[in-house]
């Protein structure tokens, strides 16, 4: 058991308390603000930006510049998609959940592209590519930047991003040594896939 316990949670001999506690406030803020997604709730956003804002230091001081560009990216989409989601489209109705058009799944596809070239300038301007690791932040924080986009926009393909960014971070994050974060993404996922059920109900109810 003792062995477990230590292959688990042995990393975090060697970190500092407050770090650890920070480490907690964030995902229990993320945990918050997946839930009130699914449930298409505006808490989402400043529950969101809780947790992100902490994930910047905590990652910035651990030297993980992609997943810090993820969070930073998530704060700023934030403060987008409060307002998006608070607009009225006409006296009475907010900005509904929605489909993707034609011209946002080619958006998409550009966000992702560039955030793969963004995100290998820096990599490489901090001299970051010294593991397989990298090359796997470079294609998640692409999967998450649409996925965040397409969450501001209120658009239900946004949970498929989310699945498929979350599936890859939990074996990811665990190899790094942030064992809380890799059971945050595992929950990320569940609560993912019942966040487009949700959204896909609403979304059939409306029309």
């Amino acid at each position: 058991m003792n062995d477990v316990i230590e292959a688990l949670f042995g990393q975090y001999s060697g970190y500092e308390t407050i770090d650890i506690a920070l480490e907690i406030i964030a995902i229990l803020f993320g945990f918050l603000s997946v839930w009130y997604s699914k449930n298409n709730k505006i808490w989402v956003y400043p529950t969101g930006m809780v947790s992100t804002l902490i994930f910047v230091y905590l990652l910035l001081k651990w030297g993980l510049l992609g997943d810090m560009l993820i969070n930073a990216y998530y704060f700023i989409m934030s403060i987008y998609g409060w307002y998006i989601w608070t607009r009225k489209v006409d006296a009475t109705h907010h900005t509904p959940i929605s489909r993707t058009t034609k011209k946002e799944k080619q958006t998409s596809v550009i966000i992702f592209i560039l955030t793969l070239v963004f995100v290998f300038i820096v990599y490489q301007s901090f001299d970051k590519w010294n593991s397989w690791v990298a090359y796997v932040d470079t294609i998640t924080t692409a999967i998450f930047f649409v996925g965040m986009w397409l969450m501001a926009k209120r658009k239900i393909e946004n949970w498929i991003y989310w699945i498929v960014g979350d599936i890859i971070s939990i074996p990811l994050y665990f190899y790094k040594g942030f064992t809380f974060t890799s059971f945050q993404y595992l929950i990320f996922t569940i609560i993912a896939v019942y966040g487009y059920l949700e959204w896909k109900k609403i979304l059939i109810n409306n029309q």
